[in-house]
Protein backbone atom coordinates (compact mmCIF):
# COMPACT_ATOMS: atom_id res chain seq x y z
CA UNK A 1 0.00 0.00 0.00
CA UNK A 2 1.51 3.32 -1.06
CA UNK A 3 1.44 6.41 1.12
CA UNK A 4 1.88 10.08 0.41
CA UNK A 5 2.61 13.06 2.57
CA UNK A 6 -0.48 15.23 2.33
CA UNK A 7 -1.23 18.56 3.98
CA UNK A 8 -4.21 19.10 6.19
CA UNK A 9 -5.47 22.65 6.38
CA UNK A 10 -5.76 23.08 10.14
CA UNK A 11 -2.53 24.70 11.26
CA UNK A 12 -0.72 23.74 8.03
CA UNK A 13 0.21 20.39 9.58
CA UNK A 14 1.49 17.60 7.32
CA UNK A 15 0.10 14.12 7.86
CA UNK A 16 0.57 10.82 6.04
CA UNK A 17 -2.52 9.36 4.41
CA UNK A 18 -2.97 6.28 2.28
CA UNK A 19 -3.84 6.78 -1.35
CA UNK A 20 -6.00 3.67 -1.48
CA UNK A 21 -8.91 2.98 0.86
CA UNK A 22 -8.23 6.18 2.78
CA UNK A 23 -10.81 7.58 5.13
CA UNK A 24 -11.69 10.94 3.58
CA UNK A 25 -11.64 14.14 5.63
CA UNK A 26 -15.05 15.34 6.82
CA UNK A 27 -15.26 17.92 4.04
CA UNK A 28 -14.78 15.15 1.43
CA UNK A 29 -17.11 12.55 2.96
CA UNK A 30 -19.62 13.07 0.13
CA UNK A 31 -17.08 12.00 -2.52
CA UNK A 32 -16.88 8.39 -1.24
CA UNK A 33 -15.08 6.82 -4.21
CA UNK A 34 -12.30 7.51 -6.75
CA UNK A 35 -10.74 10.17 -4.56
CA UNK A 36 -7.90 12.34 -5.84
CA UNK A 37 -4.69 12.55 -3.80
CA UNK A 38 -4.24 15.49 -1.50
CA UNK A 39 -4.32 18.40 -2.03
CA UNK A 40 -6.15 17.87 -5.35
CA UNK A 41 -8.90 16.20 -3.33
CA UNK A 42 -9.95 19.67 -2.13
CA UNK A 43 -10.68 20.70 -5.72
CA UNK A 44 -12.58 17.48 -6.40
CA UNK A 45 -14.64 17.79 -3.21
CA UNK A 46 -15.46 21.43 -4.02
CA UNK A 47 -16.80 20.55 -7.48
CA UNK A 48 -18.69 17.54 -6.14
CA UNK A 49 -20.65 19.59 -3.62
CA UNK A 50 -23.25 19.49 -6.41
CA UNK A 51 -24.62 16.01 -7.08
CA UNK A 52 -26.76 16.19 -10.21
CA UNK A 53 -27.62 12.49 -10.08
CA UNK A 54 -29.10 12.70 -6.56
CA UNK A 55 -30.30 16.28 -6.97
CA UNK A 56 -28.41 17.52 -3.90
CA UNK A 57 -26.32 20.65 -3.46
CA UNK A 58 -24.34 21.48 -0.33
CA UNK A 59 -24.36 25.11 -1.48
CA UNK A 60 -28.15 25.23 -1.72
CA UNK A 61 -28.50 26.13 1.96
CA UNK A 62 -26.42 29.00 3.40
CA UNK A 63 -25.79 27.40 6.80
CA UNK A 64 -24.65 24.12 5.28
CA UNK A 65 -22.54 25.95 2.69
CA UNK A 66 -20.91 28.17 5.34
CA UNK A 67 -20.04 25.14 7.46
CA UNK A 68 -18.60 23.20 4.52
CA UNK A 69 -16.48 26.09 3.23
CA UNK A 70 -15.04 26.63 6.71
CA UNK A 71 -14.39 22.91 7.21
CA UNK A 72 -12.54 22.75 3.87
CA UNK A 73 -10.45 25.78 4.78
CA UNK A 74 -11.83 27.94 1.97
CA UNK A 75 -13.39 30.60 4.18
CA UNK A 76 -13.40 31.62 7.83
CA UNK A 77 -16.27 30.31 9.94
CA UNK A 78 -18.97 32.49 11.43
CA UNK A 79 -21.76 34.74 10.16
CA UNK A 80 -20.94 37.44 7.65
CA UNK A 81 -23.33 40.00 6.13
CA UNK A 82 -21.56 39.51 2.80
CA UNK A 83 -22.03 35.76 2.71
CA UNK A 84 -24.81 35.87 0.10
CA UNK A 85 -22.31 37.31 -2.38
CA UNK A 86 -19.69 34.75 -1.34
CA UNK A 87 -22.14 31.91 -1.85
CA UNK A 88 -23.03 33.16 -5.32
CA UNK A 89 -19.32 33.39 -6.20
CA UNK A 90 -18.69 29.88 -4.83
CA UNK A 91 -21.43 28.43 -7.03
CA UNK A 92 -20.15 30.25 -10.10
CA UNK A 93 -16.52 29.30 -9.46
CA UNK A 94 -17.57 25.69 -8.93
CA UNK A 95 -18.95 25.51 -12.47
CA UNK A 96 -15.86 27.24 -13.88
CA UNK A 97 -13.59 24.66 -12.24
CA UNK A 98 -15.92 21.90 -13.47
CA UNK A 99 -15.37 23.29 -16.98
CA UNK A 100 -11.59 23.22 -16.39
CA UNK A 101 -11.83 19.55 -15.43
CA UNK A 102 -13.98 18.88 -18.48
CA UNK A 103 -11.08 20.00 -20.67
CA UNK A 104 -9.18 16.89 -19.55
CA UNK A 105 -11.44 14.74 -21.74
CA UNK A 106 -12.77 17.33 -24.17
CA UNK A 107 -11.38 19.31 -27.07
CA UNK A 108 -13.50 22.46 -27.03
CA UNK A 109 -11.73 25.57 -25.70
CA UNK A 110 -13.08 27.23 -22.59
CA UNK A 111 -15.42 30.12 -23.29
CA UNK A 112 -15.38 33.59 -21.82
CA UNK A 113 -18.45 32.63 -19.78
CA UNK A 114 -16.59 29.61 -18.41
CA UNK A 115 -13.69 31.77 -17.25
CA UNK A 116 -15.58 34.88 -16.08
CA UNK A 117 -16.12 33.70 -12.46
CA UNK A 118 -12.44 32.85 -12.10
CA UNK A 119 -11.52 36.28 -13.44
CA UNK A 120 -13.78 37.71 -10.76
CA UNK A 121 -11.98 35.65 -8.12
CA UNK A 122 -8.57 36.83 -9.32
CA UNK A 123 -9.82 40.42 -9.28
CA UNK A 124 -10.74 40.08 -5.61
CA UNK A 125 -7.66 38.18 -4.40
CA UNK A 126 -4.63 37.94 -6.65
CA UNK A 127 -1.88 35.39 -5.91
CA UNK A 128 1.08 36.86 -4.07
CA UNK A 129 4.62 35.67 -3.50
CA UNK A 130 5.42 34.63 0.04
CA UNK A 131 8.71 33.61 1.66
CA UNK A 132 8.26 31.06 4.43
CA UNK A 133 10.37 30.63 7.56
CA UNK A 134 12.16 27.72 5.88
CA UNK A 135 13.38 30.09 3.18
CA UNK A 136 11.17 28.69 0.44
CA UNK A 137 9.39 31.13 -1.88
CA UNK A 138 5.87 30.17 -2.90
CA UNK A 139 2.69 31.69 -4.22
CA UNK A 140 -0.06 32.32 -1.71
CA UNK A 141 -2.55 32.52 -0.21
CA UNK A 142 -2.09 29.28 1.73
CA UNK A 143 -5.14 27.44 3.02
CA UNK A 144 -6.93 27.77 5.38
CA UNK A 145 -8.13 31.13 4.09
CA UNK A 146 -10.01 33.90 5.83
CA UNK A 147 -11.81 35.31 2.79
CA UNK A 148 -13.55 33.12 0.21
CA UNK A 149 -11.72 34.75 -2.72
CA UNK A 150 -8.41 33.79 -1.09
CA UNK A 151 -9.67 30.23 -0.64
CA UNK A 152 -10.70 29.99 -4.28
CA UNK A 153 -7.32 31.31 -5.41
CA UNK A 154 -5.84 28.57 -3.24
CA UNK A 155 -7.85 26.04 -5.28
CA UNK A 156 -6.50 27.50 -8.52
CA UNK A 157 -2.95 27.19 -7.20
CA UNK A 158 -3.64 23.53 -6.43
CA UNK A 159 -4.85 23.13 -10.02
CA UNK A 160 -1.66 24.77 -11.29
CA UNK A 161 0.54 22.45 -9.23
CA UNK A 162 -1.44 19.39 -10.36
CA UNK A 163 -1.02 20.44 -13.98
CA UNK A 164 2.72 20.68 -13.39
CA UNK A 165 3.10 17.27 -11.70
CA UNK A 166 0.80 15.39 -14.12
CA UNK A 167 -1.97 14.48 -11.70
CA UNK A 168 -4.44 17.02 -13.11
CA UNK A 169 -5.11 14.97 -16.26
CA UNK A 170 -6.46 12.14 -14.09
CA UNK A 171 -9.20 14.33 -12.60
CA UNK A 172 -12.17 13.89 -14.95
CA UNK A 173 -15.90 14.40 -15.26
CA UNK A 174 -18.26 11.45 -15.61
CA UNK A 175 -19.12 10.83 -19.26
CA UNK A 176 -22.84 10.75 -18.41
CA UNK A 177 -24.06 14.28 -19.32
CA UNK A 178 -26.74 14.02 -16.62
CA UNK A 179 -24.08 13.38 -13.98
CA UNK A 180 -20.76 15.19 -14.63
CA UNK A 181 -19.42 14.05 -11.23
CA UNK A 182 -15.69 14.71 -10.77
CA UNK A 183 -13.66 11.54 -10.21
CA UNK A 184 -9.98 10.63 -10.12
CA UNK A 185 -8.93 8.09 -12.74
CA UNK A 186 -6.28 5.78 -11.25
CA UNK A 187 -6.39 3.32 -14.15
CA UNK A 188 -3.10 2.43 -15.83
CA UNK A 189 -4.48 3.39 -19.24
CA UNK A 190 -5.94 6.68 -17.99
CA UNK A 191 -9.06 5.91 -20.04
CA UNK A 192 -11.63 5.89 -17.24
CA UNK A 193 -14.82 7.58 -18.40
CA UNK A 194 -17.43 7.01 -15.66
CA UNK A 195 -17.77 7.89 -12.01
CA UNK A 196 -19.32 4.42 -11.71
CA UNK A 197 -19.53 1.91 -14.53
CA UNK A 198 -22.41 -0.02 -12.93
CA UNK A 199 -24.65 3.02 -12.87
CA UNK A 200 -23.65 5.85 -15.20
CA UNK A 201 -21.65 3.72 -17.64
CA UNK A 202 -24.31 1.08 -18.22
CA UNK A 203 -27.09 3.65 -18.13
CA UNK A 204 -25.56 5.70 -20.94
CA UNK A 205 -24.65 2.62 -22.98
CA UNK A 206 -28.23 1.36 -22.74
CA UNK A 207 -29.53 4.80 -23.70
CA UNK A 208 -27.26 4.89 -26.77
CA UNK A 209 -28.34 1.37 -27.71
CA UNK A 210 -32.01 2.35 -27.58
CA UNK A 211 -31.26 5.44 -29.67
CA UNK A 212 -29.59 3.33 -32.36
CA UNK A 213 -32.49 0.88 -32.43
CA UNK A 214 -35.22 3.51 -32.61
CA UNK A 215 -34.82 4.50 -36.32
CA UNK A 216 -34.82 0.82 -37.32
CA UNK A 217 -38.24 0.35 -35.70
CA UNK A 218 -39.65 3.24 -37.73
Amino acid sequence: MRTSSAPTWAGKVSVTVTLNDMTPPSWASHVEDKLAPMPLLVVQAFVDTLDRDLGTDIFAHPDEARAWLADAGLRAAGPDPGFAGDLRLAREARESIRALIGRNTGTEPLTADDLAPLEKVLGQAQPRLEVASDGRARLGPVLPAQALADGLVGLLLIVRDAQADGSWDRLKLCGNPDCRWAFYDRSHSRRGAWCDMASCGNRLKNRNLRARRRPARG
